[in-house]
């Protein structure tokens, strides 16, 4: 595609290509943007079959309609799992890909004030995004062994959901009168089977971890803790890919959707809660844990109390407060590599206090100069029986 004659080629000029990825096609579009007259066109939007020859086709079109010697880069959404195939091959091959979150590419839409939504659509609204957004980073995949780790977590996970189902039918069949013998059998046969293979499960997790020295004795510091276990921490290490992305605090936290939001509005007061966009998963793991540790955690303890003694009929707000609070405590020991220290509040808090109260004694808040002096006499007078000043 030839570029709109009113675009200068320079350092300012973006060209991406928008990718909708459903599970047996993706719909390609290929945007060309100037940055400094704002002018910018589109090819039409095209579709390719998911599959290795249609990654190949899609490539060499892409190449084919873009400028030769600029940069080209791909963006798309995280359709499930369906995009990963793509975003594999292109980033074997040494392509810029961008992976953005589906209300973020929704956002820039209505921002753009786009009401249409269809995929062909879409594709080209990701476009657009990829050559005017600045903020945008580039993909890589996970490490290996992350990738592997996350995909056992959540086979746990999932066998704990069916193993409740079915211990919960097989109390009903107990309290039933006259109850089947054939289906009672059955379902004591699939129990004692989710045990076998959810202690599988967690010996496969157990050896995995055994294949990276230094995860495992991370992950076995970090397990220490008063309420953490090793299956809670792998799911969260395996979830964050060991917080390769995470720069700090309030992204993780965010991350994780326990961050916490204001709804407000002219005289009605703020409601606040925690905007649950964000990893499921990690807020799952986090929830057991969170009631042991307000019970045996001294430190998460008395953050408990403290919640629960302003707000007693809402405990649940201390409950996800212990959450987070368990979420960058696993986040600060794995990046800072020490051990768990309960005692290490208490003590930061009374040396500041301490310091504190020595700063009081010496000096006023006032007089940063020098020691404590007597306030002026206003009346004072010398010897003549004039004021001083």
């Amino acid at each position: 595609m030839k570029p709109d004659s009113q675009m200068t080629l320079d350092r300012h000029f973006r060209q991406c290509v928008g990718i909708d990825v459903s599970k047996d096609k993706f719909t390609a579009c290929l945007q060309m943007y100037d940055r400094a007259s704002d002018v910018g066109c589109h090819t039409m939007s095209i579709d390719f079959d998911n599959t290795k020859s249609g990654f190949n086709q899609f490539v060499k079109w892409s190449r084919k309609e873009a400028v030769k010697g600029f940069p080209l880069t791909y963006l798309m959404e995280p359709t499930g799992v369906y995009y990963e195939p793509l975003a594999y091959h292109l980033h074997k091959i040494g392509q810029t890909v961008y992976v953005v979150l589906p209300n973020k590419a929704r956002s820039f839409c209505e921002a753009e004030g786009i009401k249409t939504k269809t995929d062909a659509m879409d594709a080209r609204c990701l476009a657009l995004m990829g050559c005017t957004s600045r903020k945008l980073k580039p993909w890589s995949p996970p490490a290996p062994i992350y990738r592997e780790l996350r995909q056992m977590t959540r086979f746990h996970t999932d066998l704990s959901q069916i193993m409740t189902s079915v211990m919960n039918r097989m109390e009903s069949l107990n309290h039933m009168e006259e109850a089947d013998k054939t289906v009672r059998k059955n379902c004591q046969k699939l129990i004692d089977e989710i045990d076998t293979l959810m202690e599988n499960n967690d010996k496969a997790i157990m050896q995995k971890i055994t294949e990276d020295k230094e995860l495992e004795a991370r992950v076995k510091r970090i397990a220490k803790t008063k309420g953490l276990g090793v299956t809670t921490v792998v799911c969260i290490v395996a979830e964050t890919e060991g917080f390769h992305l995470i720069e700090n605090r309030k992204q993780l936290t965010s991350y994780a959707g326990l961050d916490v939001r204001a709804k407000q509005s002219g005289r009605e007061d703020p409601k606040h809660a925690i905007s649950k966009k964000g990893n499921a998963h990690i807020r799952a793991a986090l929830y057991m844990p969170a009631l042991v540790a307000v019970r045996y955690n001294p430190q998460i303890k008395t953050v408990y109390g403290r919640i629960c003694q302003k707000h007693p009929k809402q405990k649940k707000i201390g409950v996800t407060a212990a959450m987070r609070r368990l979420l960058l405590l696993i986040y600060t020991l794995w990046k800072n590599g020490e051990e768990y220290d309960p005692m290490r509040d208490k003590t930061h808090t009374h040396q500041k206090k301490m310091k504190e109260e020595d700063t009081e004694l010496e000096y006023e808040p006032e007089d940063c100069i020098g020691p404590k002096r007597d306030p002026a006499d206003w009346n004072a007078t010398d010897e003549h029986g004039n004021p001083p000043f």
